[in-house]
């Protein structure tokens, strides 16, 4: 059987095709490797680059290959926190003929960290809740599309930094199963099966000593759970409210969109006797600030990052003469936004030099310095300026953070 590449991307297969496909992946050589820290998996993963673009490369049977592939891309469509699916290789065989196994080629996702990378230096409790909380949005965000992961934990999950938090990618779909809707049954499945997997990462860590003394194992385990289910509750419960007090309904939808959701169909029903009326957000679409910003200035952000943009966005908005909310004669919202993103953000970004980034996009960065704006205003009890934050930042925070990040840059 001859070598064939299935891609995305017409550019994709002839980039490919310079790579070492007659070697099994634990044999290619070092001068196709890209050196990044890996996770725990099953199979045999390897990073390597094609052009410009570094990929992952997952060494499995032909069929999981054509079928993660396709779960791949149906996620991507779907608008999931996923890696993204660039080919699948099958017919490989070695020198003498004997067949290798197939490979799932991904685009690596810049910037992220598998768990055991970031545990290389003792976490803190409270980055560890917070990346609970970005794999229960992860979760809740694969169950409202109808996908049951069928093996959720740390190991299958990659991380981000998003203004202060974490968002959280899934990266191995090799058992999951895409449905119209799921059961209860269904989700608790899963939920209890990330319980279980979590804690067992989490016991591997503490027996190997990168655990925190003061975190148990178990009660994380148990936290992905609680977590997972109140924002469950939040996204999908029924609320009954006074006939007439349509004000609750818009307080309700606006808690949702801060928590990142748009409703984008909702059931509203009057109570027989007319007293009441009850409203349930039938459909929610995560990445509501996400999309606010994107349709303003063109940046494609993290949710977090985007809210935190779109708030400083508007604080600017209000200083310009030609602002004027309602006004047929004033700037319209994205004229100046795209003013904001070309006099403001990106002159700012553009201070910071590319060598001390790190693996830090430039929203990401935007972000840590409008922390250290509001650390640097409070301490002197005065607004500081954009320019004099940014070389307090490059001198005084970049040189100590750039010795604890990890090494996750492409």
């Amino acid at each position: 059987m001859a070598l064939q590449i299935s891609a995305t991307n017409p550019e994709h297969p002839a980039l490919l095709l310079e790579l070492p496909w007659h070697l099994p992946l634990e044999d290619w050589p070092e001068e196709y490797l890209v050196p990044l820290p890996r996770g725990i998996s099953r199979h045999v993963v390897r990073y390597s680059r094609a052009g410009d673009e570094v990929i992952a490369v997952k060494e499995l049977a032909e069929r999981p290959a054509l079928r993660e592939y396709d779960m791949l891309r149906n996620l991507d469509r779907l608008g999931i926190p996923s890696v993204d699916p660039l080919a699948v290789v099958t017919g490989r065989t070695d020198d003498s003929g004997a067949p290798l196994e197939s490979v799932l080629v991904t685009r690596h996702l810049g910037g992220s960290m598998p768990y055991r990378s970031m545990f290389e230096t003792t976490m803190r409790p409270a980055t560890m809740h917070r990346l609970m909380d970005a794999l229960a949005v992860l979760l809740v965000r694969l169950h409202l599309a109808g996908f049951a992961w069928g093996d959720c934990s740390l190991s299958n999950t990659l991380f981000r930094r998003d203004a202060g938090a974490y968002a959280a990618y899934l990266v191995d779909a090799e058992t999951g199963d895409l449905h119209p809707q799921l059961s209860t049954g269904q989700r608790d499945y899963d939920l209890d099966l990330a319980r279980v997997n979590i804690s067992g990462e989490l016991l591997d860590l503490e027996a190997s000593g990168a655990l925190h003394p003061s975190v148990d194992p178990i009660e994380f385990g148990m936290e992905i759970c609680a977590r997972y289910r109140g924002l469950w509750d939040e996204l999908t419960r029924a609320s009954v409210y006074p006939a007439g007090e349509y004000h609750y309904i818009e307080r309700r939808i606006r808690r949702l969109n801060d928590l990142g959701f748009d409703v984008a169909e909702m059931q509203i029903e009057h109570a027989s006797n007319g007293d009441t009326v009850s409203f349930v957000p039938k459909v929610v679409d995560a990445g509501h600030h996400q999309r606010q910003l994107l349709r303003l200035t063109g940046l494609d952000t993290e949710e977090n990052q985007a809210r935190r943009l779109l708030n400083d966005l508007e604080s600017w908005m209000a200083t310009q003469d030609d602002y004027a909310p309602g006004d047929p004669l004033g700037a319209r919202p994205e004229v100046l936004a795209h003013r904001w993103v070309r006099e403001v953000f990106r002159p700012t970004v553009r201070a910071v030099p590319v060598e001390l980034r790190g693996a830090m996009d430039p929203a990401e960065i935007y972000h840590q310095l409008l922390e250290h704006r509001w650390y640097l205003s409070e301490r002197a009890q005065h607004d500081i300026g954009l320019d004099a934050v940014v070389e307090d930042y490059i001198h005084n925070i970049l040189p100590t953070a750039r010795k604890t990040l990890q090494p996750t840059a492409e």
